[in-house]
């Protein structure tokens, strides 16, 4: 059985636990996104890993 890694917030990396981060489709190619609370509240930029999209 392959176990499953904790999400990470692609803008700062800080494993996401509990309440309060944000995950969502990239607006390019759909892979999910996932932002901590602090880097979603602060607009801090995200990159894509998938597609190389750029985002606030």
């Amino acid at each position: 059985m392959k176990e499953e890694m904790p999400e990470r917030c692609i803008s700062c990396g800080i494993t996401l636990t509990g309440v309060g981060g944000a995950r969502f489709p990239c607006p390019s190619c759909g892979t999910v996104i996932a932002r901590c609370n602090k880097c979603k509240k602060q607009s801090n930029v995200y990159t894509c890993k998938a597609c190389g999209f750029t985002g606030p």
